[in-house]
């Protein structure tokens, strides 16, 4: 005999709490059953569209949205920008399938306020543990605080001390929240750093290509993935292509570029450890690092090998950052020469390029 049905599990109260949007079905169910499978979150609700989105966040409270971009109705870009001016606390999550257009209103979308963004597996996500665990990492990543981490105070620091040696290069990290905090950067650097730009940000192959192409025009700067065995030039920037470390090396003349696909660092390929590594072998004392937004501990060790080989590092500050992961990790390490608001990094970057006089 059937008996009544047993009652659905109660999440946790502190859960956090998503909300699933993407026009097919299937795809909402097996995201909405990765999420649920989790301890520490839930899903609220899920909609096939941004209007019954935009519904449901009325009706439920969202810390999360995992929104896709392609759907009828209200697609996502249009949604992102209703969620982002009615519901300022909620972020959001941008899915969508790895094509160059998609790749491009992923970016638009990052610009107008949306958190991160994971990619669609080319084959379905039936089965893709590794979209997953990259999902699920980012959503925890981006959920409410349950307790203030405490930032290091920090004055701004010098742009030069004596006995420093005059800066040869500008290595940079970023991951979670970076394009549009790289975007204000090098609009701040437009007319300063003649040295040339080491750029490393957690990004697949298509967006690192538009991410380049976007830093060149708000720079002012010719801006461009980086190519194994090209001589790095003054005054250009090399971006790590996605799904490939870059470092760079110098030991038979003018530095050049290297690419690898050695195995992943701190679960990231391009990593920026790599990047900061080889760059302190390059240059030594002649480096000087930023580490911008991002979620997990990359580029930490590589600010210890830039401190160690006598080079100078910043990072951002947790306020101004969408996740105080990568920074905080750097700025754990003791070594930084400051932890600054993202607004004050660009200026002090010009400062110690030794730009402005």
């Amino acid at each position: 005999m059937n008996g009544p049905l047993p009652p659905a599990p109660i999440a946790p109260k502190n859960a956090t709490r998503v909300l699933i949007v993407d026009d097919s079905a299937v795809v909402r169910g097996l995201i909405a059953r990765q999420v649920e499978a989790e301890d520490d979150l839930t899903v609220v609700a899920t909609a096939s569209n941004g209007e019954l989105a935009l519904r449901e966040l009325s009706r439920h409270p969202v810390d999360l949205v995992v929104l896709d971009i392609e759907m009828p109705v209200m697609d996502g870009l249009t949604a992102l920008q209703r969620i982002v001016a009615e519901y300022p606390q909620v972020r959001v999550i941008m899915v969508s399938t790895l094509t160059r257009r998609n790749a491009e209103i992923s970016l638009k979308a990052l610009q107008l306020g949306a958190a991160d963004y994971v990619a669609k597996p080319e084959n379905g996500i039936a089965g893709a543990e590794a979209f997953r665990i990259d999902l699920l990492a980012r959503l925890r990543a981006l959920a409410p605080r349950r307790r203030a981490i405490a930032t290091p105070a920090c004055t701004p620091p010098p742009a030069s001390r004596p006995g420093q040696a005059v800066p040869e290069v500008l290595a940079i990290g970023a991951s979670t929240g970076g394009p549009p905090a790289l975007l204000k950067l090098f609009e701040a650097l437009k007319g300063a750093v003649r040295q040339p730009i080491l750029l490393t940000q957690h990004m697949p192959a298509t967006f690192t290509a538009l991410l380049a192409e976007q830093l060149s025009r708000a720079g002012d700067r010719p801006c461009a993935e980086g190519r194994d065995g090209e001589i790095v030039q003054p005054g250009r920037c090399y971006v790590a292509p996605g799904g490939w470390h870059m470092t760079v090396d110098r030991e038979n003349g003018p530095a050049v570029v290297r690419l690898n696909q050695n195995p992943p660092e701190n679960f990231c390929r391009p990593a920026v450890d790599p990047l900061l590594r080889s760059a302190a072998l390059a240059y030594g004392r002649g480096v000087v690092a930023t580490i911008l937004t991002g979620m997990g501990s990359d580029g930490a060790k590589g600010c210890e090998a830039v401190a160690r080989a006598g080079g100078r590092f910043v990072v951002q500050d947790e306020a101004s950052s969408v996740v105080w992961g990568m920074p905080g990790a750097a700025a754990a390490t003791g070594l930084a020469q400051g932890v600054l608001p993202l607004a004050e990094i660009g200026p002090w970057l010009r400062r110690t390029m030794e730009l402005v006089r």
